[in-house]
């Protein structure tokens, strides 16, 4: 169990309770992970900018408004990491890219407002891969980030400074975003929980584009109670999006706090496992759809074979609006400005900034995504991805007609070693295969611990995938799950996690 005298190792919700009643205050909590991140961010290197002084502005805010007989938000007064990718005002937003290296923002992103809204405590930006664009972190500009559970290993991507500041006990909550698993992915191999909420469900105003038919902000946490908790401060409509869903927040904390399975049909789909997947991933998810059954549920057997051509449809679409949407990196405006010595084009300043601006997976990305686009190109390749698109999204259409929920690995193998696949983009690409098919539908998924692989004692994540604003089922079910295989263990995955 946790240590209630150690802040740093309570949940979002025990911390909230507790600055709520007097019992600690808000300032106390977050020097206590301010000084949990000076020790331990060195090895981890989770964090690209920490913001002591504004964080501990925030938290003393949220005590003044205790003070006054305020009443407080259900998560005031809790730290979390934030992605680098959402625009903070007056804070370094780089995007993991040396383009935007000392760009400050001069506004919030929307959810950045909604964080501080809610009292939530912001600790600093964390490290990703560059304009979210990889699966292992190892693509950030300035450094990759190590696995708390091994720092020779990757903490996935394009979110692994969020997972592995949980992971690592530095933050409780973290925002990550998700355009073909960069929530769930990093959860799954640092034995966290991340949700990919239904798309549009939480706005991207303020979040730096990557693919915008895929994009999606969501929470990060250690337990589903508190994922749902930060679900629930940062979605919701916002006009200034004009993508986001205008309809109520599903009831994603009741359900957290009300988890059952029980007459719920669960599906396994067929092309979610084979070639390519770690036996001990196979062996735990297999236990967890045993586990499943014996909690009312009943499993129903699915085929979805579009499933099969949806990564290299994803490697189309993605690149494809990446291309489009890094194209406003022009050296003109703001960031990273090479070559301007009076005696250059501006196309020429533009074309040595990018050189010089972007990394090597960026501009693979960007090539790919300008050829698939263009004249000759378009119908064989993009129109083609956007063809298999829509088949993924009828077969998850005929699935939710016969099943309440879908589950499946969240990814084929656990951490794998930094280096191993960095000069292999297609193994690379591999670690995302039954997470992609969730963002080309829009719906809503979650990833949370299920247990560690036999071989390397590393953690293994168990998806759950719902149709879109069905949110609360992933915490319905989520809860359910966590909360027997806590009894199973008698402590939470991450009291395993070696001390760093």
């Amino acid at each position: 169990m946790s240590d209630p005298t150690d802040l740093t190792r309570l949940t979002a919700a025990e911390l909230a309770a507790r600055v709520a009643d007097g019992s600690v205050s808000a300032a106390e909590t977050a020097e206590a992970h301010l000084a949990r991140i000076e020790a331990v961010d060195e090895k981890v290197h989770a964090f690209l900018h920490v913001d002591r002084e504004g964080a501990l502005a925030q938290a003393r805010a949220v005590d003044e408004r205790r003070a006054a007989g305020e009443r407080l938000g259900p998560l005031a007064g809790v730290p979390l990491a934030l992605k680098d990718i959402f625009t903070t005002e007056g804070v370094p937003t780089t995007v993991g890219s040396r383009i935007l290296e000392g760009w400050l923002p001069p506004y919030d992103a929307t959810v950045t407002r909604r964080l501080k809204d809610a009292g939530i405590v912001i600790l600093g930006k964390t490290n990703m891969d560059e304009f979210a664009m990889g699966s292992s972190t190892e693509n950030s500009a300035y450094g990759p980030t190590g696995n708390p559970w091994d720092l020779t290993r990757i903490p996935g991507g394009s979110g692994g400074g969020s997972a592995a500041s949980l992971a690592s006990f530095q933050a409780p909550l973290a925002i990550g975003t998700d355009t073909g698993g960069s929530i769930r992915q990093p959860a799954a191999v640092t034995g966290t929980v991340g949700v990919k909420p239904t798309y549009g469900g939480v706005s991207r105003y303020g979040m730096v584009a990557f693919s915008s038919s895929l994009d999606q902000g969501g929470p990060c946490a250690r337990t589903v109670l508190d994922a749902a908790l930060l679900h629930e401060a940062i979605a919701g409509h916002d006009p200034l999006d004009s993508t986001s869903v205008d309809a109520p927040v599903p009831p994603v904390v009741e359900a957290a706090r009300n988890g059952t399975v029980a007459g719920l049909r669960v599906g396994v789909v067929r092309e979610f496992r084979g070639d390519g997947f770690q036996a001990g991933v196979l062996q735990r998810f297999d236990e967890s759809v045993e586990l499943l059954r014996s909690l009312g549920a009943e499993v129903v057997e699915l085929s979805c074979p579009s499933f099969d051509r949806a990564l290299a449809a994803y490697y189309l679409i993605a690149p494809s609006e990446c291309s489009s949407n890094l194209a406003r990196f022009d050296a003109m405006r703001y960031g990273l400005r090479v070559g301007d010595d009076g005696t250059r084009s501006a196309e020429e300043v533009t074309s040595l900034t990018r050189q010089a601006g972007f990394g090597p997976e960026v501009k693979r990305r960007v090539m790919l995504g300008t050829y698939a686009l263009s004249s000759g190109y378009y119908d064989a390749y993009y129109g083609s991805a956007q063809k298999v698109r829509t088949l993924v999204a009828r077969d998850f259409e005929a699935a939710f007609g016969q099943v309440d929920v879908i589950v499946s690995p969240t990814t084929p193998t656990t951490a794998f070693p930094i280096g191993e696949r960095v000069d292999d983009p297609v193994a690379m690409y591999l670690a995302d295969l039954c997470t992609i098919p969730v963002n080309l539908a829009g719906n809503s998924a979650m990833s949370l611990p299920c247990g560690l692989a036999p071989e390397d004692g590393l953690p293994v994540g168990l998806q759950i995938i719902a149709p879109a604003m069905a949110d609360d089922r992933l915490y319905r079910v989520g809860a359910a799950v966590e909360a027997a295989y806590q009894a199973r263990w008698g402590h939470p995955i991450l009291e395993e996690a070696p001390a760093l």
